[in-house]
């Protein structure tokens, strides 16, 4: 009987930190997880190991290969001569194990959001390391902390939800569909790319990407998916790794290939040019398995639902997406040649919830006005303050701030503790990046003067921004107050893109549904069979437009200018444009409020008409 309970070796060496208590679980020999490419050798030696010997003859008799064991019924093993029902169900029994990952030991973690989630002993020894950890220090909506009190939560959480998800989707679809073949490495695989899939954001996690690399080091095409992969590599060696994972079932560096690729898509995409299947983790017939963690096809997959419930949680705001239904119905149907996620039919409405609930988590706090701007402002002292800032790295290379992505031993050691380092260091060289910290923890923000749209989405470049800060600039009004002055470097232009996922293109048209008189065959749901009262466009550009001088007298006048500036792009009308500016807005017919005729954008039928040929119109000095 010893033979079949082998507790788990320990695989991290004495002087591992972070370490977590492992307990001692019988399980399936870890070496056994990919039973799918065993000969019949090696389903026999299986045998041995369980006790089951005398059964060995009758396996290779059969030929019987570990990908048929998946399918091997009692009555299969009656026909082929085990005649007594105990030792068929002994049989089966060992067999199960082959595919039952919660034959391994797990540890507990108490969840806010997912309640109690087990997770895999090698997730916990990527979970123990510097890199991982790292993330606790990570706020994961950035500034928007700093208007929201309860979006305190942080990227570790996240990752670890995210990991967790990952594991209970890809067991979903192992369960209801067993001809996958599924194995407990793929199932691992998994796990790991959605636990490690943000180790590579920087502090104030999407503005570092978003607007600071690019304006620290504009000539460089930098994401945080690219760190993540720089990270994961120094995590595993760094960790010593690779041994653990091997232990555990994984085969190197394969594996390591799978995990990368599921994280940022294939990794030589000048190699995948031309070809049919552009991954090297895993075949064409496992295509399904890239799109639990980041999906590229149409953006349905578990880090939005675990950001969607997380978020919506310490943000206060109510997620209308359930994903536990979504995994209830989950299946896997070949389409086009590839085998892909797909749901049922009638929860195409659902899936329209999904997204409109991102919408509304963009809107009402990632794009939030003010959170915008504190991150706009922590921006512009992390500028000021990157290269007196030295970060020591491999061999003891220093490294700024922004060079610090170069080397992961540096970038590990950045986090959101920057902005404390700035704002207390006494260095006489960081007094303007430690001055805007100060007025942002003293609420001494840049004001913003207010919204606007082009009637269509514009393509908007840095030289564009500058034309309009210069037309911001010029003053409306004749008789203006002389000691009010406003340069172009003054105003802030924020060009903000709203979508569902995919730009303009409806991300319900890239997802394939399933009825249950045929689950087997995938079919397409347009937007027209769904409801007359879904979106008709699902992207649109909003331009905001701020000013950093606060006093009274300059934001009345920047309010004034920001409107006439409005105007003469033939933007549409600020919502409080008839408060701030009430002399100028009936100057321009199609914002008038009293258009009986509207097409419900405040513009007249006749004006619609005449838009494309009406030109822009010159600035008027006005003088009231």
């Amino acid at each position: 009987m010893e033979n079949r309970k082998r507790p788990l070796e320990a695989a991290s060496s004495p002087d591992d930190s972070f370490q977590t208590p492992q307990k001692r679980v019988s399980g399936v020999r870890q070496q056994d997880t990919d039973y799918t490419l065993w000969g019949v050798e090696e389903t026999c030696r299986y045998l041995r190991r369980e006790g089951l010997r005398e059964w060995e003859d009758t396996f290779k008799a059969q030929k019987i290969t570990g990908i048929g064991l998946r399918y091997l019924t009692d009555a299969d093993l009656e026909k082929i001569g085990v005649q007594c029902l105990g030792d068929r169900l002994k049989i089966l029994h060992s067999l199960r194990k082959l595919w039952q990952i919660v034959a391994e030991p797990n540890k507990v973690f108490n969840d806010p959001i997912h309640g109690h989630v087990e997770l895999h002993p090698l997730l916990i020894k990527i979970i123990d390391t510097p890199q991982f950890q790292r993330l606790r220090n990570l706020k994961q909506l950035g500034g928007t902390y700093l208007v929201f009190p309860g979006a305190s939560h942080n990227r570790f959480e996240h990752s670890i939800g995210v990991g967790y998800l990952a594991g209970r989707l890809v067991q979903a679809l192992n369960d209801r569909q067993p001809e996958l073949l599924i194995s407990r490495r793929d199932i691992l695989c998994v796990q790991i790319a959605g636990l490690c899939h943000d180790l590579g954001h920087g502090p104030f996690s999407h503005m570092f990407d978003g607007m600071f690399i690019p304006r620290a080091r504009p000539g460089i095409t930098w994401k945080h998916e690219t760190a993540s992969l720089d990270m994961f590599d120094y995590l595993v060696r760094d960790n010593k790794l690779e041994p653990v994972m091997e232990q555990h079932g994984l085969v190197l560096p394969e594996d390591l290939d799978f995990i990368k690729e599921q994280i940022a898509g294939p990794q030589n995409l000048d190699a995948a040019k031309g070809q049919k299947w552009p991954y090297k983790g895993r075949p064409k017939d496992k295509s399904f398995l890239y799109e639990i963690v980041a999906n590229k096809r149409n953006g349905i997959d578990v880090d939005k639902w675990d950001y969607f419930a997380r978020d919506c949680y310490h943000l206060g705001i109510k997620n209308n997406f359930d994903h536990r239904r979504f995994m209830k119905f989950a299946r896997v149907c070949d389409v086009d040649g590839q085998k892909q996620i797909c749901t049922r039919d009638k929860e195409v409405g659902n899936l329209y919830d999904m997204f409109h609930t991102r919408n509304c988590l963009h809107r009402r706090a990632y794009q939030h006005k003010v959170g915008n701007i504190i991150e706009t402002m922590v921006t512009e002292a992390f500028l000021k303050a990157d290269k007196h800032i030295q970060v020591e790295g491999s061999g003891g290379k220093k490294f700024t701030l922004s060079t610090a992505i170069d080397d992961m031993e540096a970038y590990m050691k950045l986090t959101d503790h920057v902005f404390e380092q700035i704002l207390y260091s006494p260095s006489p060289e960081l007094d303007e990046a430690r001055q805007i910290l100060r007025n942002i923890v003293y609420r001494r923000l840049y004001k913003c003067l207010g919204q606007t749209q082009a009637e269509t989405p514009m393509k908007v470049n840095q030289e564009t921004i500058q034309n309009w800060k210069a037309d911001l600039a010029k003053p409306v009004l004749q008789n203006s107050p002389q000691d009010v002055h406003l340069d172009p470097e003054d105003f802030i232009v924020k060009v903000i893109n709203m979508d569902y996922g995919m730009k303009e293109k409806n991300p319900i048209n890239n997802v394939r549904f399933y009825c249950k008189d045929d689950p087997t065959k995938a079919i397409q749901i347009r937007k027209n069979q769904v409801s007359k009262l879904l979106p008709e466009q699902f992207a649109e550009q909003l331009i905001r437009v701020y000013c950093k001088k606060t006093d009274e007298k300059s934001l009345e006048a920047a309010k004034k200018q920001f409107v006439q500036w409005c105007m003469e792009e033939n933007f549409s009308k600020p919502q409080n444009g008839d408060i701030i500016a009430p002399e100028l807005t009936p100057l321009k017919e199609s914002w008038s409020n009293d258009n009986e005729k509207d097409d419900g954008e405040g513009r007249s039928i006749w004006e619609v008409h005449n838009a494309s040929t009406s030109g822009k119109k010159g600035r008027k000095n006005l003088n009231f």
